[in-house]
């Protein structure tokens, strides 16, 4: 095994090798049980972090105290929302970064996670850093891959996936040891949450054969049909691809997003029911909750493709969808993935104007467009009378445009 993998399945490997452990701890079921988890089987130091990526309902303070009340040594609650909006989601506007399908790859927060983390470790001089992540997900690989790159001396220890226990099994722990945790076993869904969306896993959700019982535990949501019914009409000003501004009150990217999320949830916008292929070879559904991230990738596509040529929109497409397997397979840090940005952030210098979008029950459309920098002549376009577009040069360039077409079925009729 190589050695920055601990396994905890002798008393050997839990004894000596690690004396201190920055923690990944969002407070829910796996952190919480692990953190106790760590102490009892590693007889190491915890040190927990928690960052603040805008989710929705998390209680920081709470957070706070009940990992000093589980044993940690001290615990870092960190606001990252600016360093999270602007780093790393800008990136994604960018490249309209969307795995097979709606998924906005809302896990790429992972990476941020993994930064500080690091960071953390150094500062305190942990030998490990510890995440909640099963052997059967993804997130295990973006964390692990990020970490082991700006640091390939880190020790990693992944508890969950190590003892291979399922959630009821979490939860009888958690009981037995008098931790409080948020699932019960009437309520086995699992979330996570930041600002650009909340990923739903677990229970009916397994089961695609299911219709899951979303009304159960959306929290950002109203069902698209309890949605009001009269349709809001909203405008967001991007500059070089990033919007800046709702209905012309200018913010930053971040309270831009959480804003937004509250605006389009009202209107059941962006739920998404997703099936696809892990890393690991699993294919899976998820129940996703993107209020905000599919207002702005709906728009921002749109106003894209308005400003660029033909020839443009159709390479966009083709690095969009490489920039999101890539970020979605947790290659962060491959080097193509910096050229790819640069080449977005090269064609995204004229993604400027205002996006008009219409919200109501459970759809965004894009409804009005303006650009300085648009391709677009409405003397050209119109289909009314004009004397700009020379209708009679279109014959000549139908035939000439043709040409293969004409000469490859006649070839085929002769044989």
């Amino acid at each position: 095994m190589n050695k920055n993998y601990i396994k905890a399945s002798s008393y050997e490997a839990k004894i000596g090798q690690v004396k201190k452990v920055v923690l990944l701890y969002s407070g829910g079921l796996d952190t919480s049980v692990m953190l106790k988890w760590i102490q009892d089987n590693y007889k190491a130091k915890v040190i927990a972090l928690t960052m603040d990526l805008g989710q929705q309902g998390d209680d920081l303070e709470f957070i706070k105290k009940k990992a000093l009340n589980l044993g940690a040594e001290k615990i870092y609650v960190i606001n990252v929302k600016d360093e999270f909006a602007n780093e790393y989601i800008s990136k994604l506007i960018k490249a309209n970064g969307a795995y097979q399908g709606n998924y906005y790859i809302s896990t790429i927060s992972r990476y941020l996670m993994a930064k500080w983390a690091i960071k953390i470790a150094k500062q305190e001089n942990a030998d490990a850093i510890a995440h909640g992540c099963t052997g059967k997900g993804n997130d295990q690989v973006r964390i692990e891959a990020s970490a082991l790159t700006l640091n390939p001396d880190i020790k990693i220890i992944a508890p969950v996936r190590e003892w291979s226990m399922g959630r009821d099994e979490e939860i009888e722990y958690a009981a037995k040891n008098g931790i409080p945790v948020p699932v019960k076993k009437d309520f086995p869904y699992s979330v996570d949450d930041n600002m650009w969306g909340m990923t739903w896993e677990s229970g009916e959700i397994e089961d695609p054969s299911l219709i899951p019982p979303i009304e159960k535990f959306l929290n950002t949501h109203t069902l698209p049909e309890n949605a009001p019914d009269k349709a809001e009409f909203i405008k967001i000003k991007f500059s070089k691809g990033i919007p800046v501004s709702i209905n012309e009150k200018e913010m930053k990217l971040s309270d831009l997003i959480i804003k937004l999320n509250k605006i389009a949830g009202k209107h059941g916008v962006g739920i998404v029911h997703h099936i696809e292929d892990r890393l690991v070879g699993l294919k899976v559904r998820g129940v996703y909750e993107m209020p905000a991230a599919h207002v702005i990738m709906t728009a921002h596509k749109n106003l894209e493709k308005y400003v660029n040529t033909m020839t443009e929109n159709e390479l966009k497409n083709v690095m969009d969808i490489k920039w999101s397997y890539l970020v979605y397979g947790s290659k962060w840090y491959e080097p193509v993935l910096e050229a790819i940005n640069a080449f977005n952030d090269k064609i995204n210098e004229k993604v400027e104007g205002e996006v008009t979008i219409k919200l109501y029950k459970g759809s965004a459309e894009v409804v009005a467009i303006t650009s300085p920098y648009a391709l677009y002549d409405h003397n050209l376009a119109t289909f009314m009378k004009d004397y700009t577009f020379n209708q009679n040069a279109s014959p000549g360039f139908v035939e000439i445009f043709s040409l293969q077409m004409k000469l490859a079925n006649q070839v085929k009729s002769k044989n």
